[in-house]
């Protein structure tokens, strides 16, 4: 579980196929990885990733084929920013909001709108998404936990405020670029439950 607040932007090392259906990834982050440990869980532009292999400030993720098809980690290349974040620890701050790590799909920027302190950035939404995603409402953008400021059937827009725009990924990001999104978990329990309240 995470919170959606980036604690480090990291640079891949490398993404190196082992099959037809999985990659290995190894990614530079000194922050998020002096503590690592085999087994711990990172969060990588929102993926959540599983250590296998960690040292002198870089960490190695398996990433399978099915991870590959549902995010926009396949794209990444030697060189690319990624946004890093730990797993929470029970008892500290919720900065941001429940985050699982687990994409539900991949959006594109759409268009930005720069303005005197922030910018307002919209994004592509899956139709398929769209039911859980409301004004005022929380979501996670390749690991970056945002409230949305406006919302249609085919696209919402969040701002985003200087703090953001430099130590994300999200301040580097072009028009037509892939974003992997999370929607709030608790809106998918409550469709399931109204659904099926056996």
């Amino acid at each position: 579980m995470f919170t959606g607040i980036v604690e480090e932007l990291g640079e891949v090392v490398s993404l190196a196929g082992t099959s037809d259906d999985s990659a290995l990834l190894t990614v530079r982050g000194p922050l998020v990885s002096e503590d690592a440990k085999h087994g711990d869980s990172i969060s990588v532009n929102g993926v959540c990733l599983t250590v296998v292999d960690f040292g002198d400030g870089v960490f190695t993720a398996d990433v399978m084929g099915e991870t590959l098809r549902r995010s926009s980690l396949g794209g990444l290349s030697t060189g690319s920013p990624v946004n890093l974040e730990r797993a929470a620890l029970l008892g500290s701050r919720l900065g941001g909001h429940l985050v699982q790590g687990h994409v539900d799909g991949v959006g594109h920027i759409e268009k930005r709108e720069p303005a005197a302190q922030w910018e307002t950035v919209t994004f592509s939404l899956p139709v398929e998404l769209s039911r859980y995603v409301v004004e005022k409402g929380s979501i996670t953008i390749d690991g970056v936990s945002l409230t949305v400021t406006d919302v249609t059937e085919k696209s919402f827009s969040v701002g985003l405020i200087p703090t953001t725009l430099k130590l994300t990924t999200l301040g580097h990001k072009r028009i037509g670029d892939p974003v992997n999104l999370e929607v709030d978990v608790i809106a998918k329990y409550v469709e399931k439950m109204l659904r099926d309240p056996r």
